[in-house]
């Protein structure tokens, strides 16, 4: 039995939802009672956005690989960063990680390509919707990325990292959000919408009809690393 490594605490939310799922979608393969190993090292968010603000990400690299080789050493097959954030860098941490990583950007542009999606919108940190590492993967597969104008990305991002990175999930935040949705589905013609925050999917959960399918980072990261360990 192969055992799952996460990067965790990044934040610490979306982590708890990350176990949850992940157990959720194994018993789904194995419906024997048994439960999936499972190893979670919980790093310290502020310290990991602190060195992408200050744009030293060569430092985020070496912090991200010392923790994923802590996770080797616990006895991990395979592993991954449990935040779309971590990937600004992911591709230098995957070259020099001792395991197996799964990256969900590309995970995200695989089921994008799997319902037949070539214009998406893309919500998250202020990190995930300026950075460059979602557009490169996605362009490869001919999928074309939107991102909301500079106000609507700092409305995004404040809510984000003040309220859902905290577990809070206000209403008034979901309208706000559902009308940005709005505005790019009709005016970009949006396809869907992926929601590049890890602890962004709980605000939309009990949405019944946003016009346009969105896109679960999380469970899609989560599905890939099952499917890997756990075929």
């Amino acid at each position: 039995m192969k055992t799952a490594g996460i990067i965790g605490g990044i934040g610490p939310e979306s982590t708890i939802e990350y176990y949850r799922l992940m157990v959720a979608a194994y018993h789904e393969r194995r419906p024997d009672g048994s439960y999936p190993p499972i190893i979670i090292n919980s790093i310290d968010l502020q310290k990991m956005l602190g060195l992408i603000a200050a744009n030293e990400l060569a430092a985020v690299t070496d912090y991200l690989v010392a923790e994923v080789e802590k996770l080797s050493r616990g006895g991990a097959d395979c592993g991954l960063l449990a935040a779309g954030t971590p990937h600004i860098v992911f591709d230098e941490v995957r070259r020099q990680s001792p395991i197996p990583l799964i990256s969900i950007v590309e995970a995200t542009r695989d089921a994008a390509t799997k319902r037949g999606l070539t214009r998406l919108g893309l919500f998250g940190a202020r990190f995930v919707m300026q950075g460059r590492f979602f557009p490169e993967v996605f362009s490869k597969a001919g999928i074309s990325l939107v991102v909301p104008d500079e106000d609507e990305q700092a409305l995004i991002h404040d809510r984000y990292m003040n309220e859902m990175v905290k577990g809070i999930f206000l209403s008034q935040t979901r309208e706000r959000l559902l009308t940005i949705v709005e505005r790019l589905r009709i005016q970009e013609k949006i396809q869907g919408l992926i929601l590049g925050g890890t602890d962004m999917p709980p605000i939309f959960r009990d949405l019944t009809d946003s016009g346009i399918p969105f896109l679960d980072t999380t469970q899609i990261h989560v599905q890939a690393m099952v499917a890997e360990l756990w075929p």
